[in-house]
């Protein structure tokens, strides 16, 4: 970072730690300095603002800006004031983000409010009909979805409060006559179950997968061994970037991948390795394994088998030697992986209920 950026990011600092300007103002810095690499955490200690609250300085501000056509009313309104408020709209689309603002100011809605107002707009996004007299404003989607909730309630004081939540929003005659009939129709519509999300959690490390890329098959050359892209991945579900036309395998995230360098997958003929496999519990022939080498450990050691290479052109083979070789060592050997032996397939598709 050049001088002049570091007297910029000081300045910024020294605003927002004493609080100068608006709202605006200091999520635009907030954005600003993270933009220069700071963390959240970082300019929380450089000016007390928390992480939770620059994320939603910054989010209010992105909402803000995207009110191009506001009046000026509006825009007026949100100039040192309302970001929680804006914060809220983050989830809508532009046209209905508009609306909701015009309506916030209009109705002088605090955060709870809005916060309702948002999930009745999302709730009725994907109904477009007018069947019941509520039209296509913004007031009137509203208004339909306190109708709707409170078509559901059994409990009356409850269903009053959702008419007058809906009465208050409603702009059509039509939408308003509809919610007042609620008032003497006493008749409850049973609400449709959402279903339950599907929820999986990996509860241990090995459920996680592993991805490494695949050089090829034997034999290869150790030029194309070490053109094979390396992978990194973020947390905390480990996806990765992936070039395209790579191939990769997926492995369990045994503690010995979760400690490689750089790991690459080779398949390798199982007449090749130089120690003979154990048979397989299933008495089956194993034509081919799976290699995996740490390109990171290029290095000898007496108690590791070897990927090496006698010259950049020819085969990498894998050997074990008790004394430093002479030939380029180009990783060391993490795993040898035999091939799975599933008898049937389809059994793994199937789901299986056991008695306790």
């Amino acid at each position: 970072m050049s001088q002049d950026q570091d007297a910029l990011t000081t300045e910024v600092l020294q605003r927002l730690r004493r609080k100068e300007g608006t709202w605006q103002d200091w999520g635009a810095g907030c954005r600003q300095l993270q933009k220069q690499g700071l963390s959240p955490q970082a300019i929380f200690e450089a000016t007390g603002i928390e992480p939770i609250h620059q994320n939603q300085l910054i989010t209010a501000l992105q909402v803000s800006q995207s009110l191009g056509e506001a009046p000026e009313s509006v825009r007026a309104y949100f100039q040192t004031r309302g970001s929680d408020l804006l914060y809220e709209l983050r989830v809508l689309s532009a046209g209905d983000r508009l609306a909701a603002a015009t309506l916030i100011v209009e109705k002088q809605l605090d955060v709870t409010a809005v916060h309702e107002v948002c999930r009745a707009l999302k709730a009725v996004s994907y109904r477009k009909d007018n069947s019941e007299g509520f039209g296509e404003s913004v007031g009137d989607r509203i208004g339909r979805y306190y109708w709707q909730l409170a078509r559901q309630q059994r409990d009356l004081a409850q269903r009053s409060r959702l008419i007058a939540q809906g009465l208050r929003f409603v702009e059509s005659a039509s939408g308003r006559q509809a919610l007042e009939k609620l008032l003497t129709d006493f008749t409850v519509v049973p609400a449709v179950n959402q279903p339950r999300l599907p929820l999986y959690r990996l509860d241990t490390a090995e459920e996680v997968p592993y991805l490494v890329p695949v050089a090829g098959t034997a034999p290869l050359t150790a030029t194309v061994l070490q053109q094979v892209p390396r992978l990194s991945c973020t947390e905390v579900f480990r996806v990765v970037a992936v070039p395209q036309g790579m191939s990769l395998v997926a492995l369990p995230a045994w503690q010995v991948l979760l400690n490689a360098v750089d790991p690459v997958a080779i398949l390798w003929p199982a007449a090749d390795l130089p120690a003979e496999l154990p048979p397989s519990p299933e008495g089956l022939p194993i034509a081919q394994v799976l290699l995996v080498v740490d390109r990171g450990l290029a290095e000898w050691d007496r108690d590791r088998y070897l990927l090496i290479a006698p010259s950049p052109s020819e085969a990498v083979q894998l050997a074990w030697l008790p004394e430093p070789p002479t030939a380029t060592v180009v990783g060391q050997l993490l795993l040898v992986l035999r091939p799975p032996q599933v008898l049937d397939e389809s059994l793994n598709r199937e789901l299986w209920f056991f008695e306790e």
